[in-house]
């Protein structure tokens, strides 16, 4: 893909820049096309450092493995043989509540955990202010994505065993063996002469604007805060491509630790999105037939996107201050993945005309901390209505209700069609004639009782 092209794609969905890196074969390929910042209108170069979001949790998850090859920590010990006074509300979870569970979000407990300010405590108060957390499903019973909490109870451990803070555990255990001069953890720390302003688009007419919130808080660290540039992310993907090693050959964890990250697998209720299972900090996609693994992240106003594909010995990643938008990603992987013959991205699942369900058994409110959904049957049609909290919905300049149709899939998967792109919902576990839980964005929100 040329600069050029790159920049037609970027233009169509209104994304300011991007930078896209290929590993094959071990040889890492480069393209940037558009700027940094709409307001300075400073290149995007292959240089250039973008918040990578939720894909933080990858390298947490590594930094991780790499005390479970030391034997400073376990996957399927309970938490509390790391952090005693550990609990929930749920008592069973408090005792039970692993490594595992938190890595591939399994655990179920609510992001109930205050606002634990910006101090190097962060984690420690994170654990201590979730003693009355609630469940959102019971332990292990279906996947439900965490973005701050998880991880940040999974760092905690990491520092208690380790003895640092979890930044320093980054720095020491994966940025400076691994050679990146480029990525860091603290928002401190980044070079701001080569870093990507995030940009949000609240009308298609205004165009992309800078984003009122410019970085994530503390507490999302170890789930969400790393900054990076295309080729050092490529140096991760090449550690999990070569069985735990760098470029240069450095051991960063044993190649049993990257197997298990990759074939310890939970179901994913909605397949269709990310992918059908979800490993140790990665997610498992199914691309006709040829096994992906990937890991997605966003702040407000910046994306990142990663595709491991071990049979062809190849990775991509695209950093854009934009987004997240799934139809850019598709567009320019897509058109990546043809040139270089190798295997493309499969499409969303189409509605399935005439399919005949008892839309009464999806009906209801689904509703969590900070997020409510309210489907309900209107004659033979099934719709879901969005409530955005008062703060979102004026920074994104967007009604607080937002309604979309649920096309069938299947009696459990529909689709629905936004404003920017397709989106895909599970509506399933069905009890006494109606539905549990609804999962979707990688979130799962349970029924609020009639």
């Amino acid at each position: 893909m040329t600069p050029e092209r790159l920049l037609e794609i970027l233009a169509e969905y209104q994304t300011p820049g991007a930078t896209v890196g290929i590993l094959r074969d071990g040889e890492i390929t480069e393209v940037a096309a558009g700027v940094r910042s709409v307001v300075t209108r400073e290149p995007a170069t292959p240089g250039t450092i973008y918040q990578c979001g939720s894909m933080t949790k990858t390298w947490t998850a590594l930094a991780f493995m790499q005390l479970v090859d030391e034997g400073k920590a376990a996957l399927d010990e309970p938490i509390r043989s790391y952090l005693p006074a550990f609990k929930v509300a749920d008592p069973q979870v408090s005792a039970m509540v692993t490594a595992r569970h938190l890595l591939n979000h399994t655990n179920g407990i609510e992001e109930s955990f205050g606002d634990p300010g910006e101090g190097d405590d962060v984690y420690a108060r994170m654990v201590a202010g979730i003693a009355e957390a609630p469940q959102v499903h019971p332990l292990a019973y279906t996947h439900g994505y965490s973005a701050a909490l998880g991880y940040a109870i999974l760092a905690r451990v990491m520092e208690v065993v380790d003895g640092r803070g979890w930044d320093d555990i980054m720095k020491y255990r994966l940025f400076e063996p691994m050679g990146l001069a480029s990525t860091s953890s603290r928002r401190e720390h980044v070079d701001l002469s080569r870093a990507a302003t995030g940009h949000v688009v609240r009308s298609p007419e205004e165009g992309p604007i800078v984003s009122p919130v410019a970085y994530l808080p503390r507490a999302y660290g170890p789930g969400g805060n790393l900054s990076s540039t295309a080729e050092e992310v490529l140096a991760l993907a090449h550690v999990l491509l070569n069985e735990g090693t760098t470029a240069d050959g450095t051991r960063i964890v044993s190649a049993e630790s990257v197997r298990e990250m990759m074939r310890s697998r939970v179901p994913v209720p909605d397949p269709y999105m990310f992918g059908p299972e979800w490993a140790l900090g990665l997610i498992v996609c199914d691309w006709h037939g040829e096994t992906v693994y990937a890991h997605d992240g966003s702040t407000i106003g910046q994306s990142a996107r990663l595709r491991i594909l071990p049979d062809s010995g190849l990775a991509i990643t695209m950093l854009a201050n934009g987004g997240p938008r799934d139809g850019l990603y598709r567009t320019v992987f897509n058109e990546i993945l043809a040139e270089l013959g190798a295997v493309t991205i499969p499409d969303l699942p189409a509605p399935v005309p005439g399919l005949k369900l008892d839309l009464s058994r999806y009906d209801g409110v689904y509703e969590r901390q900070g997020v409510r959904y309210e489907v309900k049957a209107e004659g033979d049609k099934l719709f879901m209505t969005f409530v955005l909290n008062p703060t979102e919905a004026r920074y994104l300049g967007k009604p607080d209700r937002l309604t979309y149709e649920l096309l069938p899939v299947s009696d459990t998967h529909f689709i629905m069609h936004t404003e920017e792109d397709p989106q895909t919902v599970a509506i399933y576990d069905f009890r006494d004639g109606a539905a549990q839980y609804l999962h979707t964005n990688c979130r799962v929100t349970p029924r609020v009782p009639a």
